[in-house]
């Protein structure tokens, strides 16, 4: 379950903003960014979200707790394979990005990581939830 409220006027912006609602049995695929312009600035305004880092064999390398009384905000670098676990019934994130908009094409899901909407998804978001650092 998650809402996205866009505050940018089209997907053409030159920055991309927008609001980000979401619930705990929510499943946000790890997926990267490969443009070498594409980082991403992404800020808990309430709720937690814990973003996870991952390797690019699926092993998840960082994961700060973000919300309002921990990391507030983080900036993803380009092409870093990332995913959000929320923590928190009604968390609300800000992300801002550089525009335009690109759909994340299927070469940048983690090929580790199982579609949406599949079979799969219970069990992965599962371990997503308790993963930690190597």
């Amino acid at each position: 379950m998650r809402a996205h409220l866009n505050v940018h006027e089209t997907l053409d912006s030159a920055v991309q903003r927008l609001f980000i609602a979401t619930e705990p049995p929510t499943y946000m695929r790890p997926h990267r960014h490969p443009e070498s312009h594409k980082w991403e600035l992404f800020i808990v305004l309430e709720g937690q979200i814990d973003l996870l880092i991952f390797n690019d064999a699926g092993h998840v390398i960082q994961r700060p707790p973000m919300s309002r009384t921990a990391t507030r905000a983080v900036e993803i670098p380009p092409n870093t394979w990332h995913a959000c676990v929320c923590m928190q019934s009604g968390t609300v994130a800000l992300e801002v990005k550089e525009g335009a908009y690109i759909p994340t094409t299927e070469r940048d899901f983690a090929p580790w990581s199982p579609p949406e909407n599949t079979t799969e998804v219970a069990a992965y978001l599962s371990w997503m939830r308790q993963a930690q650092p190597a």
